[in-house]
């Protein structure tokens, strides 16, 4: 009578070319497997094709696979091995705050670039499957380790220290573990750490997203929301320049140009979106407040998504509005990729239109 276990029984059969095992015995990791490529590259486009690549090389490797590790290390190896190829093949994502200074917001918001070099954001809905995966070494959240900030700090660092840094503190393997995956010494990989360290606490505000959400209470945090839906709606700048800090920053990807301070960030909006006619529905994305922004469009008779606003906050008040924008509207200021789509927005859940 056997007494292999049917995780065992699986991996058997799929060593032995059975897809049909195959699949039940990577799909509960898929989930975090899809984060962490997604940290590793800033992209959930770039995640999802390396993902399905270090899948597809699992697969082809499993015959060879000893489980002298745990299935789950040997597949986060070699995801990550795949993303640090795909980060060997393309430019570094960024947000337009890396990409040049604030720009003068009486000028045109400036050209989209063409490259895809855009940090993307990441659907709130993806981040449940992967919480809770952490070792208890992880210095970050699960969630915080989602938000903007923290996936733009990434991006600066080497393809190593990136991936150091992740494996270590993010999901918490030992530094023994993380050597063995990128297959340096433990000594590089402490010193990798420690440069990487450096640079991502150079880079983050002093509180995350995730505290700064815990101390608002749920009320004040749809308030918040609201007033801002509303404001925009309504084409009141002063209610929503009211809501920013002093040292806010409004950007939009791919549009390369960008506006600190309410002064700049007014006349901007009263120049370019406050023209324009709008509806809103809430979302969450990367573990913050964000807002699905539907623009009037004659061409087609109803309000089509046009916007995704991720809000940055400190305290009550808002501090970055980082808005992905679709190509159709992008289309206004030049040729542009398509970075935001319709698909995208059912990504979070949100339709393609508002009907007028």
């Amino acid at each position: 009578m056997s007494t292999a276990t049917p995780e065992q029984q699986l991996f058997e059969a799929a060593r032995r070319g059975d897809e049909d095992a195959y699949r039940p015995l990577v799909e509960p990791h898929r989930g975090e497997l899809h984060a962490h490529c997604y940290r590793m590259l800033g992209s959930v486009h770039d995640a999802e094709d390396a993902l399905q690549e270090a899948l597809v090389r699992a697969w082809r490797g499993l015959p060879r696979f000893e489980r002298q590790s745990a299935l789950r290390s040997w597949l986060y190896k070699i995801a990550t091995n795949t993303c640090l190829d795909e980060i060997a093949r393309r430019p570094k994502r960024i947000l337009p705050s890396d990409y040049g200074p604030s720009a003068d917001p009486h000028d045109s918001p400036g050209e989209p670039l063409v490259e895809s070099v855009w940090v993307e954001p990441y659907p709130d809905e993806m981040l449940g499957t992967e919480d809770g995966f952490a070792g208890p070494e992880a210095r970050y959240e699960q969630r915080e380790s989602l938000e903007l900030a923290f996936i733009a700090a990434l991006q600066h660092l080497p393809p190593n220290q990136r991936a150091a840094l992740i494996l270590r503190e993010v999901l918490g393997f030992s530094a023994a573990e993380v050597a063995e995956s990128l297959e340096i010494s433990v000594a590089s990989v402490n010193s990798a750490l420690q440069r990487a360290r450096k640079t991502i606490d150079e880079r983050l505000p002093e509180q995350s997203q995730q505290a700064t959400l815990r101390a608002l209470d749920d009320v004040r945090v749809r308030e918040l929301v609201e007033g801002y839906t509303q404001a925009l709606q309504d084409g009141d700048v002063d209610a929503l320049v009211g809501m920013l800090t002093e040292d806010a920053a409004w950007s939009m990807p791919p549009v390369t140009g960008w506006f600190r301070g309410p002064e700049a960030v007014a006349a901007f909006l009263t120049d370019y979106p406050l023209r324009e006619r709008w509806r809103h529905v809430p979302t969450r994305a990367n573990g913050q407040l964000a807002v699905g922004c539907y623009m009037w469009n004659e061409d087609t008779g109803r309000y089509d998504a046009a916007v995704l606003d991720v809000l940055t906050l400190r305290g009550a008040q808002i501090e970055a509005v980082t808005g992905f924008l679709a190509p159709w509207v992008t289309r206004r200021f030049g040729e542009a990729p398509e970075l935001m789509s319709a698909e995208v927005f059912r990504r979070f859940g949100l339709p393609e239109a508002v009907p007028a």
